[in-house]
């Protein structure tokens, strides 16, 4: 343990850089900010990334930390202000983020998803497609789709997701004019009318899951046209999007035959939710080699992690690099692990720390954890 004259020193040395905004809302973020940390409320964590949205090593931070902070940087600021001038008037423009392993992809993605919430709009959220393909063999959770001849529905991993969809969206979904365009019958005596509210199409997958992954197919083609119509506008997030375009997945049938990507019903549908053929949306994804085989991780480039098929999928796109810390950044993060005594020592140990960890966001992360 740490003497008191020690804490103290830690804590004049932290309080000697200024290293938090008070400014909370992320629609009031610009470059002002930028390497500032600003604090998410509980209540607000709790309805966006409950179900997920920040790696597991983060969570456990939070935890340490007894709060759940983000560091306001430059891609996020770019894409806020991309996001202001576009006219949602056009089709979608698609935006991905890319760069090395662990710098920060999916915590800009999660400080532009308290954007969108910020800003009113429907969020249709992916934490991490490899949850689906390739993190665990999911062989009771399979079965073969009865709608779609050849693939296969993972219906369990589906109703999860409309339950995280339920939960971050819990206010729009109360809105009076979100109602469904056309009848779906699921069964003889199942189905959902004609002009029900889209809450009811979502509880039906939630309910009944052996329909989840119809009604994510059905639900993709009526927040469309909710987005079409302007009832809505829509924030498609993906993260690990190039997971969809490896060749293979660790699913398997009972035959032992392997399952390619395009055979999950998950995967044509959120490949259909991503194409620029719909309006009053924006759509952003994440290139990230963590979401591949380490045989596949030479490169984090996004025509590289894509593959031809993804390149082609999403071309024309906006490729948005997130980087590792400035200067700046990384003496307010240090300040920042210094506050919470997280790192601990005297301050000549950062230039050191600042060497070793090349400044790589998660790399400084863990190197502080024994210190």
């Amino acid at each position: 343990m740490l003497s008191r004259s020690s804490r103290l020193l830690c804590r004049r040395y932290s309080q000697a850089v200024n290293f938090r905004t008070n400014e909370l809302s992320p629609t009031q973020h610009n470059d002002d900010q930028i390497g500032l940390f600003y604090t998410l409320k509980p209540e607000v964590c709790k309805q966006l990334f409950q179900h997920g949205g920040f790696p597991k090593s983060f969570m456990k931070q939070t935890k340490t930390f007894t709060e759940t902070t983000l560091m306001v940087r430059r891609p996020a600021i770019d894409l806020m202000n991309c996001i202001k001038a576009s006219d949602l008037n056009k089709p979608v423009i698609r935006y991905v983020l890319y760069g090395e392993k662990g710098t920060g992809k999916s915590l800009t993605m999660a400080h532009l998803l308290h954007y969108a919430h910020e800003e009113g709009f429907l969020i249709v959220h992916v934490p991490w497609v490899s949850e689906w393909l390739r993190r665990v063999p999911r062989h009771k959770e399979m079965s073969n789709s009865q709608s779609h001849e050849g693939f296969v529905d993972l219906p369990l991993d589906a109703a999860t997701w409309l339950l995280h969809f339920k939960n971050q969206n819990q206010t729009l979904l109360k809105n009076g004019e979100l109602n469904i365009n056309k009848e779906y019958v699921w069964s003889k005596r199942e189905k959902t009318e004609a002009g029900a509210p889209l809450s009811e199409l979502v509880e039906h997958g939630i309910n009944r899951v052996k329909y989840a992954c119809d009604v994510i197919d059905a639900l993709i083609y009526e927040i469309k046209q909710l987005s079409e119509s302007r009832k809505c506008k829509t924030f498609v997030a993906i993260d690990g999007f190039n997971s969809f375009f490896y060749p293979l997945t660790r699913l398997s049938t009972p035959t032992k035959k392997t399952v390619k990507p395009e055979e999950v019903t998950l995967t044509s549908s959120f490949k259909e939710l991503t194409k620029n053929n719909w309006t009053n949306g924006v759509i952003l994804l994440t290139a990230d080699q963590l979401a591949v085989p380490d045989d596949h991780q030479e490169s984090y480039l996004p025509k590289y992690l894509l593959r031809k098929e993804g390149f082609d999928h999403l071309d024309p796109f906006v490729p948005v690099e997130v980087r590792r810390y400035t200067d700046k950044e990384y003496l307010s993060c240090a300040s920042y692990y210094r506050d919470r005594l997280w790192l601990r020592g005297p301050p000549e140990i950062d230039t050191e720390l600042k060497f070793t960890s090349a400044c790589n966001p998660f790399t400084f992360m863990e190197q502080c954890a024994p210190l």
